[in-house]
């Protein structure tokens, strides 16, 4: 079965890992139209409205195309993974912000599956767990917020956070072995400070933005917009 989804192979450092067969990629494409499907029908269910239902369908995808356009916008590359992108983060986070936990969540998980369609190569089903629909479908409990004072703030800070504690234990679990000091407190250490590296600058930019009057205003005339009923 593992044979129809993925075959063995190797990458550039001459690593054994898995690339995914035409099955796998159309696996893959069918749960990412899942999960989008799922957050769209949460809501619609919610409200009982096909008109919000195909708003959010819009701004979401929007919100997505967006993302992963800015995500190839890329500052610094680190070598085992991981770049500093220009805002990429925010538009997942915004799903949550507009439409709730459930949505953002769910459209997390589509977009860190989408992310994965790009380079569709990984050293065991776990690790591809934690690097993609988990670790980007964390920025979607921005949602928990969405109605809070500051809630995009909040929401953005505890959702990129939360993608950081899964590229964290995913340095522990599968790249420990690019750690120059072995021991278990070296590991943590070199897992802790590799992935703040790009994560920390993207989010300290992108805080300082959304501190800017305007582009607070903004985004809640967006969040309005997207959220409109009439």
């Amino acid at each position: 079965m593992s044979d129809f989804f993925f075959t063995p192979t190797v990458n550039s450092y001459d690593e054994p890992v898995f690339a995914l067969t035409g099955a796998g990629i159309v696996t893959l494409a069918a749960l990412i139209v899942l999960f989008v499907a799922a957050a769209i029908f949460i809501r619609q269910k919610k409200e009982r409205s096909i008109r919000i239902a195909t708003k959010q369908l819009v701004f979401s995808g929007v919100a997505m195309a967006l993302a992963i356009v800015t995500s190839e916008i890329k500052f610094a590359r680190l070598p085992f993974g991981g770049s500093v992108t220009l805002f990429s983060m925010l538009f997942i986070v915004l799903i949550g912000y507009w439409y709730g936990a459930a949505a953002g969540l769910m459209t997390g998980f589509a977009y860190g599956l989408l992310q994965f369609v790009f380079d569709p190569v990984f050293y065991t089903p776990l690790q591809l767990l934690v690097d993609y629909p988990l670790a980007f479908g964390a920025l979607g409990l921005s949602g928990f917020f969405c109605n809070r004072k500051h809630g995009l703030i909040i929401g953005y800070l505890v959702g990129v956070f939360a993608r950081y504690a899964f590229a964290f234990l995913s340095g522990v679990l599968f790249f420990s072995a690019y750690a120059s000091d072995q021991s278990q407190i070296g590991i943590v250490l070199y897992s802790l400070g590799y992935n703040a590296t790009y994560i920390a600058p993207e989010a300290a930019v992108t805080l300082i933005l959304l501190a800017i009057p305007a582009v607070s205003k903004a985004m809640t005339r967006v969040r309005t917009l997207a959220k409109d009923q009439s």
